[in-house]
């Protein structure tokens, strides 16, 4: 569309429908993009992908892919990480919002091991 076409159009419908056209083309940007979630999953009796860095606010979640049961616990007493057995297709999810090493472990099978790094 032309200039003399947009002109011609406020004229005839008015400036709503000018401002109405151009706001049709406006992209809005976030001014922060959102954080995507992050997957690990729990495959052949390991956690894939093992160590991750993610972003402060990245909710991360595990998916059993094995025949048998699986938890995310927290290597550290008291932590923040400690789902319930996971069976075939379950998941666990956190949203990880301080930044730090959060290392992890399967319960179940304490050689399973993985880290989540989380920085700002």
């Amino acid at each position: 569309m032309t200039k003399n076409s947009i002109l011609a159009n406020a004229k005839r419908y008015g400036i709503w429908w000018v401002t109405a056209w151009l706001l049709s083309f406006t992209i809005v940007c976030p001014t922060e993009a959102s954080t995507p979630p992050q997957v690990v999953e729990i495959i052949r009796m390991a956690f894939s992908p093992g160590d991750m860095t993610v972003r402060l606010g990245t909710r991360v979640t595990w998916i059993n892919r094995d025949q048998i049961p699986h938890t995310v616990t927290s290597r550290d007493k008291g932590g923040v990480l400690s789902s319930q057995g996971l069976d075939t297709g379950d998941s666990y999810s956190y949203t990880f919002t301080r930044p730090g090493d959060y290392a992890y472990f399967c319960a179940v099978h304490p050689f399973m091991k993985g880290v989540v790094h989380v920085r700002k």
